[in-house]
């Protein structure tokens, strides 16, 4: 009785270690080999198939061969889709997943010449048409990476960290030279960075980095635009505010005479800023002592702008630095006491207003002021 029943025992023991297993019969594999335009291994790329009947999602990865396989896929119909940096570049519609191997090749060269021969062009035409498609793909590649740059000195100039900024910019400024924003760009880190400098020289140096990459997204943006490349409607405002920030690096380190030209062209370049460009030369002519220029520069700000307060205040310090004593008088030349004045007409509590009564009544001059009073009506 105990040998009848040890016998069957094993026997089903054994068919079951002789059993295949279960999932190899209702699953199959998928393989295959992602090649580009040009005929070579697409690596890192992704091959999603997805189930047309349940939306099951199977996402697989290319080595560095281009190569991608995996086990354990549902049979049925499925949507097979190649995609290069999350974006779709080729797919199949309806491909059938059976039990066992399955084999599915992406080649990008063989479908573009398939796709040519039903259009009708010549191979010289497909091969521009590739070259086109090469390019493209080359320079979105290349902005992805840029842009990433970008962001990341950002990033670093938000939270003070400039020597960040400035190397990463110039990382991105050796990927790609072409580009003016990189370099206005590199520029703006430069010049914010000096001001931190307690080193003169140093400092110098940075405001003088600061002009020199300026300079070149100047070059480069009147290229484009006189290539009529740049068609963008803000291009002259753009090359005005590189004009005017390489006006002020080119002023903090000294070289006044030459801030002068690049706010002078960035006031021609867009008018409708002007009063500001002649301002901030204002500003550096004020700081370099050459008082008549300065007046000047303000004159021609508050011409831009009328109601540009600040012009008026500093024209009236320019002016009163010009004032002689006449006994123990101050006598200021003509037009200090109105440009007082009409600051603070503009600004009655403006950041200038007390210095401004000071030097009115340091002249003598009294507050001549109505503004936010109402005016009196006149009957006729």
């Amino acid at each position: 009785m105990k040998h009848r029943f040890v016998v069957p025992v094993l026997m089903l023991f054994m068919a079951a270690l002789c059993a295949p297993p279960v999932f190899a019969q209702v699953t199959g594999s998928v393989k295959g080999v992602c090649k580009d335009l040009q005929g070579k291994p697409i690596a890192g790329a992704v091959v999603e198939y997805v189930n047309a009947d349940t939306n099951q999602k199977y996402d697989l990865k290319t080595n560095k061969s281009g190569e991608y396989f995996s086990l354990g896929i549902a049979p049925g119909k499925y949507q097979v889709i190649l995609l290069q940096d999350g974006k779709g570049v080729f797919h199949f519609n309806g491909f059938q997943v059976v039990i066992g191997e399955n084999n599915l090749d992406f080649d990008l060269q063989k479908e573009a010449v398939t796709a040519a021969q039903e259009q009708g062009l010549t191979p010289e035409q497909l091969k521009q048409k590739q070259e086109q498609a090469a390019k493209a793909a080359k320079e979105s590649a290349t902005i992805k990476v840029l842009n990433e740059k970008l962001a990341a000195a950002k990033q670093a100039s938000a939270a003070g960290d400039f020597d960040t900024a400035i190397a990463t910019l110039t990382e991105a400024t050796q990927a790609d030279a072409t580009r003016d924003l990189l370099w206005a760009k590199l520029g703006e880190a430069y010049l914010n960075s000096a001001a931190k400098q307690t080193d003169s020289a140093e400092k110098v140096k940075r405001y003088a980095e600061a002009a020199s990459d300026y300079e070149k997204a100047i070059d480069l943006k009147q290229k484009a635009v006189d290539a009529a490349t740049e068609k963008s409607p803000d291009a002259a405002k753009i090359l005005a505010q590189y004009y005017n920030n390489m006006g002020q690096a080119l002023g903090k380190s000294g070289k006044a005479d030459e801030a002068v030209k690049t706010y002078t062209q960035a006031a021609q370049l867009d008018p409708a800023g002007a009063a500001q460009y002649y301002y901030n030369l204002g500003a550096v002519l004020t700081n370099s002592g050459k008082v008549d220029d300065a007046i000047a520069a303000f004159d021609k700000a508050i011409a831009a702008d009328p109601n540009k307060a600040e012009a008026y205040y500093w024209k009236g310090v320019n002016l009163l630095g010009k004032a002689t004593l006449k006994g123990d008088k101050m006598v200021a030349p003509e037009g200090t006491a109105e440009a007082f004045n009409k600051y603070l007409e503009l600004q009655p509590n403006g950041p200038f207003a007390e210095p401004a009564k000071q030097m009115l009544a340091s002249i003598g001059a009294t507050i001549e002021t109505q503004f936010g009073k109402p005016k009196k009506s006149t009957k006729k």
